[in-house]
């Protein structure tokens, strides 16, 4: 889960944009299911491993927003970029930082600049691209994760698509897909399936 992200009994979920890592879905899907199971997707579209680029987003999709992200996303090229540097933020959030940031960066800009009523991480948090992994507790730390990842990193990747998730205890799903530099309009299962419309 990527934790924009403490939550307390009244957190019923949100729709996070993000870009999907299948390289590391495996690992993080393995990680979610030892930490926090309900939050492993029944969904086999839904990106475990992933760098936000706005959430929380809307409670409800419409044809509107939809061709608003649409719009971003073909600003933004496929890219590519490195994943090889394991570090931990201030609130204990172990993660990868892509190289370089910057088209995540830029991908955020334009979503922020579309959609300005949606802060980033909710005015919380900084918006660094980063790939969550794991959080410091216990026995787990930077150290420990970089020794689990051990023959996985590094990593060259290529970021090809924007998916809109839904995070929440038991529900957990793609909500839409939309590619990056593309003039489609996505991939939709026509579905609504949370109780907040998304």
């Amino acid at each position: 889960m990527d934790p924009a992200e403490t939550q307390d009994e009244r957190w019923t979920g949100h729709s996070v944009l993000q870009v999907p890592v299948p390289a590391l879905e495996g690992w993080v899907r393995a990680r979610t299911a030892e930490h926090d199971p309900a939050f492993v997707s029944n969904d086999p579209r839904f990106g475990h491993a992933h760098v936000t680029a706005l959430g929380p987003f809307v409670d409800v999709l419409d044809e509107a927003v939809a061709g608003r992200v649409a719009d971003v996303a073909a600003q933004v090229e496929p890219f590519s970029y490195r994943l090889a540097r394991v570090a931990t933020f201030p609130n204990g959030i172990v993660h990868l930082v892509p190289e370089p940031a910057e088209p995540f960066a830029r991908l955020t800009a334009l979503l922020v600049g579309e959609f300005p009523d949606h802060r980033p991480y909710g005015g919380q948090f900084a918006p660094d691209p980063h790939l969550t992994l794991d959080l410091v507790h216990g026995d787990v730390t930077e150290e420990s994760t970089r020794a689990r990842l051990e023959g996985l990193l590094p990593l060259e990747v290529r970021a090809e698509t924007l998916d809109l998730a839904w995070w929440e205890s038991g529900r957990c799903h793609l909500v839409h897909r939309w590619p990056l530099g593309g003039s489609g309009s996505g991939a939709h299962d026509g579905r609504i399936d949370t109780p907040h419309g998304v």
